[in-house]
């Protein structure tokens, strides 16, 4: 079990602190970490710290000119989702609003800092996007997806990681995803086959970065009044679907039907949910 416990800095004295002492509540969420003092992260200085403090307040601010519930104090976001917390900046912007974020560290994350979360006073814990998140008994209102896409692209399909967030994610709840422009246009097309409204606005320094944000909703599906209006909306989400599956399986040769595709991929799930829908209306 040795190697699975990660030992406490060592202390000069038995009145000492291991690690450092750590600020009181809420001063605790923007004095810099004491690991930061004692350099045991490589590659992150106070200073840095500091400036990623402040860069995250001028980001909300930039993201409730856009979504105004982000900053209502009575709006509708309660549990939120931070997919790639880095120091955990997002949430720490977020203290004067009535909510949590649950901060998100991938293991393919160059640096480490889920302890530099936890010494803010903030909750936090290690997922790959690669694989499902357990998140049971609880969804969110909000997903913040910064650079997770940049992350992944050479790891595992995009579409799986965009299927899981719509799993965990409410009915009309928001996804704020943060990345490369040319990855957010591919974002965007799988959204709107989701039947999700999205929009892409500029970085908040310069329209001339390369990075810019995407907002996404996930709406709220009802069954409509008649059934052909159910037909067409079904069939979008079918077709959608099948041709992502096609196009990612290596094994699915052209003629090959729906049916014999199954157990090949998990985004079959949605063609299948398009069936069920299909016969319960019918």
């Amino acid at each position: 079990m040795d190697t699975c416990l990660t030992p406490l800095p060592e202390v000069a004295e038995l009145r000492e602190v291991s690690g450092g002492k750590l600020a009181n509540w809420p001063e605790r969420l923007t004095a810099t970490p004491p690991r930061f003092r004692s350099g045991s992260i490589e590659g992150i200085t106070e200073k840095m710290f500091q400036e990623d403090t402040k860069l995250w307040k001028k980001r909300l601010a930039h993201y409730q000119n856009v979504n105004s519930e982000l900053g209502n104090k009575d709006g509708r976001y309660r549990n939120l989702l931070d997919m790639n917390a880095k120091l955990g900046g997002f949430a720490a912007s977020l203290v004067d609003y009535p909510l949590w974020v649950m901060n998100v560290v991938p293991p393919e994350a160059k640096i480490d800092t889920l302890g530099v979360i936890y010494e803010r006073g903030l909750i936090g814990t290690y997922q790959s996007w690669c694989e499902a998140m357990s998140t049971y008994p609880r969804t969110y209102d909000l997903i913040h997806a910064d650079s997770v896409f940049s992350l992944y692209q050479d790891r595992c399909e995009m579409e799986d990681i965009i299927l899981e967030m719509d799993r965990i994610l409410r009915p009309e709840g928001t996804v704020i995803f943060r990345d490369d422009v040319d990855i957010l246009l591919k974002i965007k097309t799988m959204t709107e086959g989701f039947e999700w409204s999205s929009q892409i606005i500029d970085h908040e320094d310069s329209p001339h970065f390369r990075e810019k944000i995407l907002f996404a909703v996930k709406k709220y599906w009802t069954a409509p009044s008649d059934a052909k209006s159910l037909h067409k909306r079904v069939k979008r989400v079918f077709c959608f679907a099948f041709r992502i599956a096609r196009e990612n399986a290596h094994t699915m040769s052209e003629d090959m039907d729906v049916d014999a595709y199954v157990g090949f991929s998990p985004k079959i799930f949605l063609v299948r949910k398009s069936e069920t829908m299909l016969q319960q209306n019918w």
